[in-house]
């Protein structure tokens, strides 16, 4: 009897030891499995930050998301084919056969100025190159390449009613497009003047053939060309506030990417390709005269 008691004792000892052992070998496992499942969702997390918008990223993609203005002639519009086109987009395919091999692995995004940054922000584009103007609160949000144009504002109004000076709108509605750097400029430096504001391009100027404001400000480049397809209207001021430039933008941070567009621009400089964008985009609206006062050749303004 004694030894049965024995034998029973040693066996529930037993069982109590290898329920403790499977617990704790359990229990490690779980950890371990936890903890590398953790590791793995927190690399995987990390490289994916890492990649997107890489240069790397990109090309095991096979296409670069560049944003770009769909309705803003002759810098980046549709055309009747459903065709993008545009001094923007001239350059941009360039980038694209020179990163990918092909010209046409470009996506191009249709953006409007109010949200460039933000389909940058949130990886919906590579590049923005929309006619973007390098201002010190945009790079605070962005980072720019090195520019391709120089540009200033400008003002259209119908030739029945021309606006000459900026202090002609006081009074006045000034037609803008929002987020714009002519939105910026009348809101710091001429808030007496009010500003009709829209977001597409279309819309400002179907507004002042509509009579619902008395001027457009805006980028030169682009109520130059406009009232020359034009009739009827006039540009008044044809620069204001200063010269600024035009360069392509990147996410903040994506340095690599934007180290390869500068070194892109450099070498496009070499064979002078931003003036061959010019004549093949802009001459027919500019002509000659303006090419030198616009174009930035090299990444470098002289």
């Amino acid at each position: 009897m004694k030894k049965f008691k024995k034998i029973l004792q040693l066996l529930m000892i037993t069982v109590l030891v290898l329920g403790v052992i499977t617990g704790c070998s359990n229990d490690a496992s779980s950890t371990a499995s936890t903890s590398e499942s953790t590791n793995s969702e927190a690399g995987t997390s990390e490289t994916t930050s890492e990649e997107k918008g890489s240069l790397a990223e990109i090309k095991e993609r096979g296409k670069i998301r560049i944003g770009v203005f769909s309705d803003k002639h002759p810098f980046g519009y549709v055309d009747e084919n459903g065709e993008n086109q545009g001094f923007d987009v001239y350059i941009a395919r360039r980038f694209a056969k020179d990163l990918l091999g092909d010209e046409s692995k470009v996506e191009f995004v249709l953006v409007d100025a109010a949200s460039r940054v933000a389909f940058l922000e949130s990886n919906k584009v590579d590049i923005i190159m929309a006619n973007f103007t390098v201002t010190e609160e945009r790079k605070e949000k962005v980072d720019f390449a090195n520019p391709y144009m120089k540009v200033s504002l400008g003002i259209v109004s119908p030739e029945s009613a021309p606006i000459t000076s900026i202090e002609q709108l006081k009074g006045k509605k000034a037609i803008v497009a929002k987020g714009t750097t002519a939105e910026t400029f009348l809101t710091k430096n001429y808030p007496e003047i009010e500003q009709l504001k829209f977001e597409q391009y279309t819309e400002i100027f179907e507004a002042l053939k509509d009579g619902r404001g008395d001027a457009i400000v805006n980028d030169n480049t682009e109520v130059i060309a406009w009232a020359k397809q034009n009739p009827g209207f006039v540009v008044g001021v044809s620069s204001l506030g200063g010269q600024d430039t035009i360069a392509p933008a990147v996410k903040k941070g994506n340095k690599e990417l934007l180290d390869w567009i500068n070194q892109e621009l450099e070498l496009l400089g070499q064979e002078n390709f931003i003036h061959e964008a010019y004549d093949a985009t802009l001459t027919e609206i500019y002509g000659e005269d303006y090419k030198e006062e616009l174009v930035i050749e090299g990444g470098k303004l002289e």
